[in-house]
């Protein structure tokens, strides 16, 4: 048999397969352990075909394992696959599914990430999560401290300030057992701006090592946690063959609803990278708040749009251009070039 294309449904112990040849008639399908199922694709099929796959977790390691063996892996959002499962959902049909989807002319693919730019994501997903989790214990002990009469400030630093006041203070109606929880809280809260600053400080150090970060940094509203966001999402900027691609996949284009030949524009679509797209926009407002007494072509279109539009849509327009700037950087391999982005401006 010659199996040309092949469609796997990964999980965590079983994996299911479904090949078939150059005429699309199926040629395998089997169900393997995690252990087996590598070598059997091995000797099945001939290096150079086209292995299929979700993109989740794990998807990206398995790309890697695959690619070493000589196979071209492609990576489909889970949302492109659905359309193609046949009847009842179940592992066997998925891997059918998937190996259809992956033979569509225009289907969209997902690039196999390095293992640096999983170290990137990493670090920055574990940075996430501690700042959510930050912002409840903040939360927490001012919903605790309300309880007692007490109105916290806004702010965390201003939090952060007022908590030794509070547990030194004598008149202020806190109990002597509700203190000792206090004190546990306020250990609780600097832990983790602890663990958040010994990872801004990572991922500062990354970034003064990655050449493509350090250019992104050139980029007005981009700092070394937004450069080293965009490093690891765009990679070598193969994965878009355009800026606005870029851009689409963070969720910082338009939506559509149109039809009759009538065009309609709703807001963006907030698709895709929602973490990525929440640096830019923030970035981009940091920029359009010290425009004042620039001369710049790209100030000059930042006034005349903040002019005309609202400011939050000048924000995430100029977060918008930022990104397509940021993929030209990486897939051209060039410097950033005021004169040039405000000519596209």
């Amino acid at each position: 048999m010659n199996i040309i294309r092949v469609g796997v449904d990964i999980a965590k112990s079983v994996f299911h397969v479904h090949g078939v040849d150059r005429h699309d008639q199926p040629q395998w399908q089997g169900k393997y352990s995690r252990t087996k199922w590598l070598d059997a694709l091995s000797q099945k099929v001939p290096a150079g075909a086209e292995i299929g796959m979700e993109a989740c977790a794990s998807s990206h390691h398995w790309a890697r394992e695959l690619q070493r063996r000589g196979y071209r892996v492609r990576l489909i959002a889970a949302q492109f696959v659905k359309p193609y499962v046949k009847s009842n959902k179940n592992d066997r049909v998925d891997a059918e599914a998937i190996c259809e989807a992956m033979s569509r002319p225009n289907m969209r693919f997902v690039k196999p990430k390095t293992v640096a730019q999983q170290d990137i994501q990493a670090a920055h997903r574990i940075r996430e999560e501690l700042v959510g989790q930050r912002t409840a214990k903040a939360n927490q002990i001012r919903g605790l401290v309300g309880e007692y009469g007490i109105v916290a400030p806004l702010g965390i630093q201003q939090l952060r300030r007022a908590l030794p006041e509070w547990l030194e203070g004598v008149e202020n109606g806190l109990t002597d057992n509700f203190r000792t929880l206090l004190i546990g809280l306020a250990d609780d809260l600097r832990h983790l701006d602890d663990r958040i600053t010994a990872l801004d400080q990572r991922i500062a150090d990354s970034v003064k090592q990655d050449p493509v970060a350090r250019r992104l940094m050139t980029l007005r509203g981009v700092g070394p946690l937004t450069a080293s966001a965009l490093s690891g999402a765009l990679g070598d900027g193969q994965a878009y063959s355009r800026g606005r691609d870029f851009a689409a996949s963070l969720g910082l284009t338009p939506r559509q609803h149109s039809t009759g030949g009538r065009e309609r524009l709703l807001g963006i679509s907030k698709r895709g990278d929602s973490y990525i797209r929440k640096l830019l926009v923030h970035g981009a407002r940091a920029v359009l708040h010290h425009i004042d007494g620039k001369d710049d072509g790209l100030s000059r279109w930042m006034k005349n749009l903040k002019s005309r539009k609202h400011a939050n849509v000048a924000t995430v327009a100029l977060a918008n251009k930022t990104a397509r700037i940021a993929w030209a950087l990486v897939q051209n391999g060039t410097t950033y070039d005021e004169k040039l982005a405000a000519a596209s401006a």
